[in-house]
């Protein structure tokens, strides 16, 4: 499986994209700007999308490329999420008024979109990958998501606060790489608890909640651009410190990057 990061800002700045990752060339997670950068080829080639929440970071894209290539499709895109996310979507985007109704253009009966409402724990499988949702915590309904090629799964937590309930489910997992989202740095723990995000000291208390035997890298995704380099200082420092409970393989992820598992 192939794993691109188009995007993985928490926010909009010169080299920052925020947050969307094909995987396979057919399967997009999250489609925040960073799918701008794609080429109208690579974009008419996406037959999926997974949103983890309904977030203007996370769907902005969205829209805008069935715009660019619904018309270029013999097919719709599926588009799938938890129900009040594709409820948001058709509320709010696909209204006629913010943007076309695309689920029935150009017709009903042969769109651009259709919607496909997901839940907790269900495992969907589509161009030979096996996408499970898996629980977050957010400010609003959220998802996380674990995809495997019938090997180790990419595991992503979407945008999440505390969420014991996702540990338990990773710890289940033979997991070959987790992206974890660290918004904030420890200086605006306020604001990341009241927002639904981590910071480095609530992450690294999340990852704590890892069997001592799970052993992956770890990428840390949606950091704000103005905060970047303080998240991973503190979160260096949080792992030299001699009161770490662990000390974790952290990187910093990058728009561009391309793994393979």
């Amino acid at each position: 499986m192939k794993i691109r990061v188009l995007g993985c800002s928490g926010a909009i700045a010169k080299h920052c994209r925020t947050t969307s990752f094909l995987l396979d060339a057919k399967v997009l997670i999250d489609a925040g700007t960073g799918v701008g950068d794609l080429t109208l080829d690579e974009m008419q080639e996406i037959d999926h999308v997974f949103l983890t929440h309904s977030h203007l970071d996370h769907i902005a894209a969205l829209p805008l490329m069935l715009d660019a290539v619904g018309a270029r499709r013999n097919k719709p895109i599926s588009l799938y999420g938890l129900q009040s996310t594709l409820d948001a979507l058709k509320t709010h985007i696909f209204n006629d008024v913010i943007w076309p109704d695309f689920l029935k253009i150009p017709s009903a009966e042969s769109p651009f979109l259709r919607l496909f409402p997901i839940e907790v724990g269900q495992q969907t499988l589509v161009d030979g990958l096996l996408v499970e949702a898996l629980p977050a915590q957010h400010s609003v309904p959220a998802l996380g998501y674990a995809v495997s090629n019938k090997g180790p799964c990419w595991v992503f937590t979407g945008d999440t606060g505390k969420c014991a309930d996702l540990w338990s489910r990773v710890n289940q997992l033979k997991v070959g790489m987790l992206v974890i989202e660290t918004a904030f740095s420890n200086k605006e723990m306020e604001l990341a608890l009241l927002s639904g995000h981590l910071a480095p000291d609530s992450m690294i208390a999340q990852l704590d909640h890892l069997r001592l035997d799970k052993d992956f890298p770890i990428f840390i995704t949606h950091t704000k651009p103005a905060e970047t380099e303080l998240i991973m200082r503190e979160i260096e420092q949080l792992n030299d410190s001699s009161s770490a409970r662990r000390c974790y393989e952290i990187h910093w992820l990058d728009a561009g990057q391309e793994f393979l598992l």
